[in-house]
């Protein structure tokens, strides 16, 4: 790791820089700075010793499900026999929907999806009934018995079906700004188009899993693989008819999620919880790996038809933009995923006037729902082709089009003014753009690889192999655009030997934020981290929470536990200025003088006067004062009116930028990926080994959907790619070989918890570059017909061969 210390705060740096040879990712692990401790669960995961749903000890008496689906994707049921399921060795009990004591409606805005289905069936595996045995195969083996009749109808499966059948969710969708009129007959020039971006599996390696306890006193206790356990615990309860103090919900960790278990993990622990119910017994579920694939919502399809205006420069003068996402068959979070696509559609850059208008589409597939992102890289995709097709309008470098229209660093300038009226502030983008223009060697790179794209063999053609290249900044808005999610709550409770619980709504699923919760608490009181214990998420400790999700949970749940560790630390250096004033020196108690530092409590008048912090409780303990404090934290200054489309959604923004350079092999459509610099500013890092962690995995998750992930349908609405044989995640070997990744450590962001900012999600956004390194390549070869305009995303090897032979989607697929 090196630090670079030619900014305030300085910088640290993965891989290499300009002025040193590169070192490549595996051979440069991300090392922990002095004082920052090693995740949570590290050791739990190398020795295998770190426990998930299926792990949990088997209770007695427990069940096991399996589900009856819909044979079809749309129609109504005319039969369900399940005379031979319930005769069927090891079988408890079968469940439908009449089953079901309190609401068969559930879902997270609009509650529109039935926990069963009763007399329609809208996708797929669409769950009628649930079976429970003894064993999960005698479950399973009934489940197949069950005789399902369907008045089948014509599914609506793509976006194009449902605008031509009006199938759509929710209203319709508009933001504004400027006067697009005068935008129009300022443009010099015009481009107009579809962008499309398919769907994405997340892919988490835990599938959808539960387990419901039974409890004295009529209640259940659930423990779920969830981000949401509040959620978990409301459906359950409107499920069964009950009052949610009745259930609680617990999370230890799950096993990857990236969206997928904010919403849906709610069914999975219902059907358990009516089993439960029905027979007084725990009942555990867990989904295989093509079943979870099978039923659970995506990433959405996006398809975009835009008009762009602009000047001589390049800088857009006028956009109009009419947005359709592919929903699935019920709301989920379609409608907040379509909007923050629109808050996301400007990314980096200034939009004078625009208008955008978005519609969420209702097919026959399962409902899609969140993923990493939640619609941000759906919107900022469409801009930055349209970036790339500006320059290629202008033959100028896509690079020199983006800067022009990137968001100010001056904050008072009408030009950093979003689409919906917020400021972009603290804005670093051109810094960052500059900077990583810089440290890439981008103008010497971008000459030799024009240099190279443009020779030609005997025949005049150019060569086998074409090289891309490109930068792509990043502009991601972190809170959710649901104002009241933006809350908090968090209690935290020390001992008399000095040692710390915290219990926060915060979910673990790999991505460290118990560490970084327990690192917060530990430098509130001043100790070492490893007298910090997070405690496993309940609803039992924490009511009401918000999911683990919009990047947004180290911020809430941080800020929370700050102000917890506040009240306690009050209390405490009011006794502590008491035992250390000196009655010979005239040293008066002074609470506000009191440190805490290094496991130890003193007056910063006389610093050598000090109390060991185990001891000062010990202390409070026998004085009765209160060591314990629940408080709760609300993001403040935020807030939209989805009426007018304006407001100010985000606490903040965390930006950054990637230049990615890629090969293409015009013969096989072949792709590889040559070398990644990545510059962010996520202001002051909590702990920087996780962050950068964070930085590169959700890098290479977007490079997954950018380029090799390809959800396929046959045209029943019957996924056909459900494992990693035939849907492509990325392979170690597809990292590229030389990996940058650097960021600009900064205490700007000082109104949130520790300066820092939000990394969840914004890297995910970075592989774009990929995307256009790869389009920019392509544009090697339009005199051979190529129409890089065409590609989509994701670029697989078949995706830029059709670019390639400059055949339509519609030729491409008959003539395969």
């Amino acid at each position: 790791m090196k630090r670079d210390l030619d900014r305030p705060g300085g910088s640290a740096t993965l891989g290499g820089d300009a002025a040193s040879s590169a070192v490549s990712w595996p051979r440069r692990p991300i090392a922990r700075q002095p004082g920052q401790p090693p995740h949570d669960s590290a050791l739990g995961h190398v020795q295998g010793s770190a426990r998930y749903i299926d792990d949990l000890p088997l209770r007695e008496g427990e069940l096991r499900i399996a589900l009856v689906g819909a044979p079809c994707a749309r129609g109504r049921v005319t039969r369900l026999d399940l005379d031979a399921v319930r005769a069927a060795p090891g079988v408890v009990g079968v469940y439908t929907a009449a089953d079901l004591p309190g609401a068969n409606l559930w879902g997270p805005i609009f509650h529109d999806e039935p926990v069963l289905a009763e007399e329609v069936v809208a996708y797929l595996g669409q769950p009628l009934a649930v079976v429970a045995a003894d064993d999960e195969r005698d479950a399973r083996a009934a489940a197949a018995l069950a005789r399902v009749e369907v008045e089948e109808e014509e599914p609506v499966l793509t976006i194009e079906q449902a605008v031509a059948a009006g199938e759509f969710i929710g209203p319709q969708r508009q933001i504004a700004r400027g006067d697009l009129e005068a935008g129009w007959e300022r443009a010099r020039q015009r481009i107009e188009g579809r962008f499309e971006s398919k769907g994405q599996e997340q892919f988490y390696l835990e599938s959808q899993a539960a387990l419901v306890v039974p409890e004295e006193g009529g209640s259940l206790l659930v423990y779920s693989s969830t981000q949401n356990p509040t959620e978990i615990q409301k459906v359950v309860a409107d499920a069964l008819g009950w009052r949610q103090s009745q259930v609680v919900c617990e999370v230890l960790r799950m096993g990857g999620a990236f969206g997928g278990k904010e919403t849906q993990a709610a069914l999975p622990a219902v059907f358990a919880a009516l089993v439960a119910f029905h027979t007084h017994r725990p009942v555990r579920v867990v989904y295989g790996k093509d079943e979870d694939m099978l039923l659970t919502g995506k990433r959405h399809e996006f398809h975009t038809d835009y008009r762009i205006g602009f000047d001589e420069r390049g800088r857009i003068v006028a956009a109009e933009l009419d947005v359709r996402s592919n929903g699935g068959a019920y709301a989920d979070l379609s409608t907040a995923v379509l909007e923050r696509c629109m808050l996301h559609l400007d990314n980096a850059y200034h939009l004078p006037a625009v208008r955008i208008g978005a519609r969420v589409c209702r097919t026959n597939l399962p409902p899609n729902t969140a993923f990493r992102g939640f619609g941000g890289p759906q919107g900022m995709a469409v801009i930055e082709s349209c970036m790339e097709e500006i320059a290629a309008r202008l033959r100028l470098d896509p690079l020199d089009v983006r800067r022009v229209n990137l968001y100010p660093a001056d904050e008072a300038s009408d030009a950093a003014l979003t689409p919906y009226g917020q400021r972009v502030r603290g804005n670093l983008l051109p810094e960052i753009f500059d900077r990583l223009e810089q440290s890439s060697d981008y103008r010497l790179r971008r000459r030799e690889i024009s240099q190279h794209n443009a020779r030609t063999d005997a025949w005049g053609e150019p060569p086998c192999v074409l090289r891309g290249l490109s930068l792509v900044p990043v502009k991601f808005g972190i809170s959710f655009t649901n104002k009241t999610l933006n809350q908090a709550n968090a209690l935290v409770n020390v001992y008399t030997d000095g040692s710390v619980q915290v219990s926060t709504g915060a979910t673990e699923m790999g991505q460290g934020v118990n560490t970084k919760l327990a690192m917060i608490v530990a430098q509130e009181f001043g100790i070492d981290h490893r007298r910090v214990v997070v405690r496993p998420t309940s609803t039992e400790k924490n009511n009401n929470t918000s999911p683990t999700a919009a990047s947004a949970s180290t911020d809430l749940n941080g800020a929370a536990a700050v102000k917890a560790c506040a009240a306690i630390r009050e209390r405490l250096a009011e006794l502590a200025s008491g035992l250390l004033a000196g009655s010979t020196d005239g040293l008066a108690p002074a609470p506000e003088q009191v440190g805490f530092e290094g496991g130890a409590v003193f007056d910063r008048r006389a610093p050598e006067r000090r109390i060991d912090f185990a001891e000062l409780c010990r202390r409070a303990h026998v004085e009765r004062i209160d060591l314990g404090a629940r408080s709760f934290y609300a993001t403040p200054g935020i807030d939209f009116d989805r009426e007018t489309g304006r407001g100010c959604p985000f606490a903040y923004y965390t930006t950054g930028a990637c230049v990615a350079e890629v090969r293409v092999d015009r013969l096989l459509g072949t792709l590889e990926l040559e070398r990644l610099d990545v510059l962010m500013d996520i202001g002051k890092p909590i702990h920087l080994a996780i962050e950068m962690g964070q930085i590169v995995g959700g890098l290479v998750q977007g490079i997954g959907w950018v380029t090799g992930e390809e959800l396929v349908y046959d045209g029943r609405g019957e996924l056909l790619t459900t494992s990693p044989t035939t849907y492509k995640i990325p392979a170690a070997s597809d990292l590229p070989r030389d990996l940058r990744v650097e960021i600009l450590d900064n205490d700007l962001n000082r109104h949130n918890v520790r300066s820092t900012k939000a990394v969840g999600e914004p890297p995910l956004m970075l592989a774009i570059a990929v995307w256009t390194a790869v389009r920019d390549a392509l544009g090697a070869a339009v005199a051979l017909g190529a129409r890089p305009g065409d590609l989509r995303i994701p670029a697989t090897h078949e995706e830029i061969a059709r670019t390639l032979s400059g055949c339509s989607v519609e030729e491409w697929i008959a003539a395969s």
